[in-house]
């Protein structure tokens, strides 16, 4: 997709291929507290090379289009979430899927916990400036055991049967089960006690449908996953200890982003 680089009123103005401030990147070494948000970790996970480009060199990638959508469903979703959560009563879909003893879970801190952009659960790595951020879609609690559930809302419009297995084998949703270990360990380092099951809502449009008629209906499938937590200190001193060099890593080999930079230059 080829971008054109705009300002906050969409007028078009010169792309530098850099960040117009320099707060936003990483100083090797830096005093300053810095935030890493979880997109920017998983960034990490998936390339080195372009994580340490954007985060520390202070590149700026080209723009990726909004999801209109699934931000739309999202927020329908939350409303619908909400009701239950003043009233602290199951929803319905708890009802349907034997968890009558779980409600949303009702905290001062929610609406920041699910603002990503401006909040998020906020939360520093052990002893050192690197604040970790991530906005969950939702958190329920379990009214027997006292723990948290965390959860978290996609949509889609599959032709495919939404099924446990074979959504959480799906080699694209690998970034999904990231997120959900990403979330559980935010709320554990906060001193919240998590379940060891968190779920993904999946809402999946019905594609068979004979036309629109200013409507579009979704299934909604409850989809359990076991999260863990324990590998995720280890990948956060990793990619700190990256951050920290003064020597561009390496790229993943199959990094699409990467391959196309490197071939673009011998054409310059």
């Amino acid at each position: 997709m080829i971008s054109l680089k705009r300002n906050s009123r969409g007028e078009l103005v010169p792309a530098t291929g850099r960040r117009s401030t320099e707060k936003s990147s990483y100083k090797p070494n830096q005093a300053n507290d810095f935030k890493i948000s979880r997109s920017k970790f998983s960034d990490f996970l998936t390339c080195p090379r372009c994580f340490y480009m954007d985060r520390v060199l202070g590149l700026d990638g080209p723009g990726t289009p909004g999801w209109a959508l699934n931000s739309a469903t999202d927020e329908l979703l939350k409303r619908e979430f909400d009701v239950c959560r003043e009233q602290q009563i199951p929803h319905r879909l708890f009802k349907k899927n034997g968890l009558e003893h779980v409600v949303p879970f009702k905290h001062e801190e929610m609406d920041a916990w699910r603002d990503a952009l401006r909040g998020g659960i906020i939360q520093k790595f052990e002893d050192t400036n690197i604040i970790l951020t991530g906005g969950v879609d939702d958190i329920w609690i379990d009214t027997k055991t006292k723990e948290l559930i965390v959860v978290d809302y996609k949509s889609q419009a599959s032709l495919h049967e939404v099924e446990p297995i074979s959504y959480l084998n799906n080699v694209y949703h690998e970034g999904y089960k990231l997120q959900m270990d990403f979330y559980n360990y935010l709320l554990n380092c906060r001193g919240f006690k998590t379940s060891s099951i968190s779920y993904f809502l999946v809402v999946n449009a019905d594609r068979t449908a004979e036309g629109f008629y200013e409507q579009m209906t979704f299934s909604e499938t409850l989809i359990p996953y076991k999260n863990d937590v324990s590998w995720i200190p280890k990948k956060l001193r990793e990619m700190i200890k990256t951050m920290n060099s003064n020597t561009v890593p390496d790229s993943h080999k199959s990094c699409e982003n990467c391959a196309y930079a490197k071939v673009r230059t011998e054409y310059d």
